[in-house]
């Protein structure tokens, strides 16, 4: 989900890695670049990877090659579909500026929760909800503000705002809250009978 400074994936010594583990659907480009310069701006200290989560930031009780058993055993029997990104919002709770998905949401709660079980299971602290992150972690008082910018720069985007799902990432974060991936998966490798 993240980058190191030169816009490689980042790499992390074992004894830097945290039992927090995520799987996303990383945004192609030019959507997935529009998007990481819009993060940029709105929290500069950010260096992200435009992404959706399936399943949002959770601990591991198994290792996490068991876990990636799991994972591409679900993902190569699903076929690949389509997402569609809508309006920015703020979830009213934490204050995070989203994008909401439109078209795929459905099918994104779906793979949610085939995948949110042994050994990938987590009581998740909100309802799944799919989405991008823009911004979070900002002070209350310049939510307004940024959320303008935020719909400011995605009312001026005149590119494609929908994409194809077609692969998912395994990412493991770090002390410096670095995410780095571990595995990618293709949908729908395994044709179903």
């Amino acid at each position: 989900m993240d980058s190191d400074p030169n816009g490689g994936r980042s790499r992390a010594p074992v004894e830097e890695r945290l039992n927090i583990f995520a799987l996303v659907v990383y945004i192609p480009d030019p959507l997935g670049r529009f998007l990481d310069d819009l993060r940029k701006e709105l929290v500069p200290y950010y260096n992200p990877h435009a992404h959706v989560s399936v399943l949002p930031p959770r601990s591991l009780a198994v290792s996490w090659e068991e876990a990636s058993v799991r994972v591409r055993s679900i993902l190569e029997g699903w076929a690949p579909f389509d997402i569609e990104l809508e309006g920015i919002r703020i979830f009213p709770v934490t204050d995070v500026i989203y994008i909401e998905v439109g078209t795929g949401a459905a099918e994104l709660h779906r793979m949610h929760t085939a995948m949110n079980t042994d050994p990938l299971a987590f009581q998740e602290p909100f309802p799944y909800y799919p989405h991008v992150t823009l911004a979070q972690e900002i002070p209350h008082q310049h939510l307004s503000e940024l959320g303008e910018v935020a719909r400011r720069r995605w009312n001026e985007f005149r590119g494609r705002r929908s994409f194809r799902v077609e692969r998912a990432a395994f990412v493991q974060n770090t002390l410096s809250d670095r995410w780095i991936d571990l595995a990618e998966y293709a949908l729908g490798t395994v044709v179903a009978r």
